[in-house]
């Protein structure tokens, strides 16, 4: 019998979505006999103690007789238990230095660590995410950004509704402006945005339309790919070697910039990468963006006016397009900034749904039959140990 346990987040604030509904452990308890799953007691999650107590779930604080343990975000260093295996979001796969602390103590702990953000299916595509739902809280929030930056229309906050049904049915109805929005991206996140621009009845055009046109109705373009970046010398787009060799690529959004109201960023990022515009492209007079949605949220990264996370609870900031200065959203000679770095909670519980969906399709299997090469490609840390796929983090593992 495997024991796995749910783990209360640590993180502060903290998250409120999960690995596994109620629902889907009590399926998985019907259909194996394998898996006995064990929820710790929380006040904070988006599916209560008494919800999982009521599934046929086992709730209790102390999880040390777990062989594995789930959770979502990062786990304080002083709750991590020895010896176990972790499957979280560590958010270190970029050396990240504010989660660096944390590693060490995995390693220090004997802890092997399997990242949901590593898991891939073979031709690179990832697994498990909540980025669909981050989409559509990101591009509802830059929407709603723009009609308090306008005043021409008024949408109500995400969180406000139970669910994204209900989410909908505050749609209906709504007339947007004249609005041009340019989406950037083609993953998860953008499947999400998009969806948002269906249901709000914004109107696809063509890149070219885009750039040379006007309309009398609310409209969007995407760019990726090929649309998005060339190679410096050639002029080419070849993805596999985009990937490999980003610094050899420039990015062809520029033109873009004169023409859109709003920007959804969808964009995957790191620091090899060209970023979507640079300083002194805001703080030219043609420069007509007004509100930015970075949802995929990397601080100084693709887009170089994102100075730090928002909150849920207060999720605009503006920037001083001349001073580069963080200032109060909505500001003549700003631009408005929408970076909040958990957009899922918004709608935990269909985000926490999806992601458990996914979860049992292509890894629990595999997870309980110990291993498989999609899981071995995933684990950073074997007991304490970097594994041959993350050697590259020896220097941010010894520091």
């Amino acid at each position: 019998m495997i024991r796995i346990g749910l783990l209360r987040e640590g993180k502060i604030p903290a998250d409120n979505r999960v690995a596994l509904t109620p629902a889907q452990c009590k399926w998985i308890h019907k259909t194996t006999g394998q898996v006995r799953l064990i929820v710790q007691t929380s006040p904070d999650r988006c599916y209560s103690d008494k919800e999982y107590a009521s599934a046929g779930v086992e709730v209790r604080q102390d999880l040390q007789d777990c062989d594995i343990l789930l959770g979502i975000k990062e786990v304080p260093e002083k709750e991590l238990i020895p010896g176990k295996t972790y499957l979280f979001f560590s958010h270190t796969k970029k050396q990240q230095p504010y989660n660096q602390a944390m590693f060490h103590a995995i390693l220090d702990k004997k802890i092997t660590l399997i990242d949901y953000e590593c898991l891939e299916h073979d031709d690179g595509q990832r697994i498990l995410g909540f980025g669909f739902f981050a989409g559509v809280v990101g591009a509802h929030n830059g929407i709603m950004a723009y009609g308090l930056r306008t005043g021409l229309y008024k949408l109500d906050r995400v969180y406000q509704q139970k669910s994204f049904r209900e989410l909908i049915h505050t749609y209906f109805g709504l007339k947007l402006p004249e609005i041009k929005v340019v989406i950037t991206g083609s993953g998860r996140v953008t499947h999400g945005v998009l969806e948002v621009m269906n249901l709000l009845g914004i109107i696809e055009v063509e890149p070219d339309e885009f750039l040379e046109r006007g309309f009398s109705y609310p409209v969007f373009t995407q760019l990726k790919g090929a649309g998005l970046y060339e190679h410096s010398q050639n002029r080419t787009y070849h993805r596999d070697d985009f990937h490999l060799h980003p610094q050899d690529y420039q990015c062809k959004f520029q033109p873009f910039t004169k023409v859109s109201d709003i920007l959804m960023n969808g964009t995957y990022w790191n620091k090899d990468m060209p970023r979507l515009f640079e300083w002194e492209d805001l703080a030219e007079k043609d420069f007509r963006i007004r509100t930015i949605a970075d949802i995929t949220d990397d601080k100084e990264g693709s887009i170089p006016c994102n100075l730090g996370d928002t909150s849920i609870a207060d999720p605009v900031y503006g920037v001083d397009r001349a001073s580069r200065k963080r200032t109060a959203p909505y500001l003549p000679g700003s631009v408005d900034m929408m970076a909040v770095g958990n957009l899922p909670n918004e709608l935990p519980r269909d985000a926490s749904r999806y992601f458990g969906e996914q979860l049992i399709k292509y890894v629990l299997e595999d997870l309980v039959k110990g291993g498989s090469p999609v899981i071995e490609r995933a684990t950073m840390v074997e007991n304490g140990q970097l594994t041959d796929h993350f050697k590259y983090l020896e220097e941010y593992a010894s520091h």
